[in-house]
């Protein structure tokens, strides 16, 4: 079977997971990565994060940020979408995890990455 049928036949879901798995972003001290996955192609959004996060943090908080930047970006606003759903992500993060210096200095790059 061709890659591209391959890759055709799985959700946005199981390749942001894919995602999350390729880029490592489960290596953190605190297993406290998180992946902002956007399939441009299916005008999907998913948020995967690792167990520290998802222990604290529920599905819903993750549909609702998605939900921000899809509206935004149904309306064409891509930078507006992508900044809002970083800044409350951002919140979340800094609600459960607050910045204390160096336990949660962070461990993975924050660009974005294209695949």
């Amino acid at each position: 079977m061709p890659f591209a049928e391959v890759i055709a036949r799985r959700t946005p879901r199981d390749r942001a997971h894919a995602a999350f798995a390729r880029l490592r972003v489960w290596d953190t001290e605190f297993n406290t990565g998180v992946l902002v996955y956007i399939l441009l192609a299916d005008y999907a959004i998913e948020i995967v994060a690792d167990r520290g996060i998802a222990a604290k943090v529920g599905e819903a908080e993750w549909i609702e940020i998605c939900a921000l930047m899809q509206r935004e970006f149904s309306a064409g606003e891509y930078e507006k979408g992508a900044l809002a759903g970083v800044a409350a992500l951002g919140e979340i993060l800094a609600r459960h995890f607050p910045a204390d210096g160096h336990r949660n200095a962070d461990e993975l790059p924050d660009r974005p990455v294209f695949l």
